[in-house]
């Protein structure tokens, strides 16, 4: 290989150039590479919902060979000069690690670790991260030629990165999932004045575009908001969100504190809780008479027949005993709770739970899993069947057309390419004063 070549730095989105999830990319150079991200598909290409169920028993090669899986593989031989960057814990980011060699290095925060470790003990993995290292914000370190700066974002997605790609004098910035409307946006306003300008490449991520024009609500006025609903609710609230968005559970929390309301949450959003309270961040909420007297604790029927029947009991269940509430006071109090809900949590609600009419089921996720996803449609009609009034409070986890004009704005790139979106062919309107570099999944870009 000529000395050109070998002093280049390329990338390769495997995918995600015309598409949300999935996400990963690979750069390179003559001697290390390194992969952002290994994430499962959201979508097929036609763009139907993808079935998680189609990886289930089947091997590495046909994973790749039909496109699953990226086509990289000193990722599968556990080549030394290999390495893995992970930037959160939702599953369109890291969800097909478990192919991963586990001789390779993989870097991630320490809470992106401790969520991935509580959804396969909820679920039937047996897999384990084994060569993990932890991501420290704004603490550069080297991987091969290159060296990584990982930046903290406010996202939906809780210890969640961007990353500085720097080798051979060429710079190639990551933007991975991010908004300012959270409860970290101080955390862009630190970057913007930190960051290194002028980089060679922003791979922009542009998940909202298509979706509005208009600012999205921030997270302390969606707080006022369920304060609002859950002051003029005569029954119980019940509140469909995430387990997993910290920032959603701590906005619901302080709403509850505000209304005198007990904030009733089952033990798996206890689980992630607890463990990021007691190693990340200990203003976390969770569940304790000391700090926190305002949560308890429910056991769902299918949850926890569930962890039972996988043997364990032991690791996601005993620990929350002293906060468990008793399910059939759940009429007698409702007009005191703030109850946690999924649709695996019908069973608890349909036998424990009277005069739903009389409460308000508040949906707090992204809209399109209304009729994406069949589990939440029935539930959403289960729970309209019995007369319950639904109300929709939810902001983006991704940022708005304003934000992502200000991150380009911070690093100053040399050519902007489209990512984690449906509307790549938009950037060229939106940030027009500069190059955008419309390229295809597998396609390489020599730097």
């Amino acid at each position: 290989m000529n000395d050109e070549n070998c002093k280049a730095m390329n990338f390769k989105i495997h995918r995600g150039t015309k598409e949300i999830g999935g996400s990963c990319v690979e750069v390179w150079t003559d001697t290390s590479r390194i992969v952002i991200d290994i994430g499962m598909p959201l979508v097929n290409p036609d763009k139907t919902p993808f079935d998680e169920k189609k990886t289930e028993n089947q091997s590495r090669e046909k994973l790749i060979s039909c496109g699953i899986l990226p086509d990289i593989p000193s990722l599968y031989l556990g080549a030394s000069n290999t390495a893995l960057l992970i930037s959160h814990a939702h599953k369109d980011h890291y969800g097909l690690l478990r192919y991963v060699h586990p001789s390779i290095e993989v870097w991630l925060g320490i809470g992106t670790k401790i969520l991935i470790e509580i959804s396969n003990a909820f679920g039937d993995e047996d897999w384990k991260i084994e060569n993990y290292h932890h991501l420290k914000h704004d603490k550069q370190f080297s991987l091969g030629d290159f060296k990584m700066t990982p930046y903290l974002m406010d996202h939906s997605g809780f210890d969640a990165y961007a990353f500085l790609i720097e080798a051979n004098g060429k710079s190639l910035f990551y933007s991975g999932d991010f908004r300012i409307h959270g409860r970290k946006s101080a955390m862009f306003n630190w970057f913007m004045g930190n960051i290194k300008k002028n980089i060679d490449y922003l791979l922009l991520e542009g998940s909202t575009i298509g979706r509005t024009i208009m600012p999205f609500k921030t997270e302390d006025e969606l707080e006022e908001e369920f304060v609002t609903v859950f002051k003029q609710t005569k029954g119980i609230n019940l509140v469909y969100c995430s387990g997993q968005n910290i920032d959603r559970l701590v906005t619901i929390y302080r709403a509850c504190k505000k209304t005198g309301k007990t904030f009733l949450i089952d033990f798996y959003t206890a689980n992630v809780l607890r463990n990021i309270n007691k190693r990340v961040n200990s203003s976390i909420p969770f569940p304790s008479k000391t700090n926190f007297p305002e949560i308890n604790v429910y056991y769902p029927h299918f949850l926890t027949n569930r962890v039972v029947s996988l043997g364990k009991k032991e690791e996601t269940i005993i620990q929350f005993l002293p906060h468990k509430f008793d399910k059939n006071k759940l009429n007698d109090l409702s007009d005191k709770l703030v109850m946690l809900v999924r649709p695996s949590c019908k069973y608890d609600v349909e036998h424990f739970l009277h005069n739903l009419s009389d409460g308000c089921f508040i949906y707090s996720m992204y809209h399109g899993y209304k009729e994406s996803n069949l589990k939440t449609k029935k539930f959403l009609d289960f729970i309209t069947g019995k007369g319950m009034p639904i109300v929709d409070l939810h902001t983006s986890g991704h940022a708005d057309l304003n934000v992502l004009k200000k991150m380009a704005a911070a690093v100053n790139p040399k050519n902007i390419v489209p990512i984690h979106t449906f509307e790549a062919d938009r950037y060229a309107d939106i940030l027009d004063a500069y190059h955008i570099v419309n390229v295809n999944d597998k396609e390489t870009i020599k730097i």
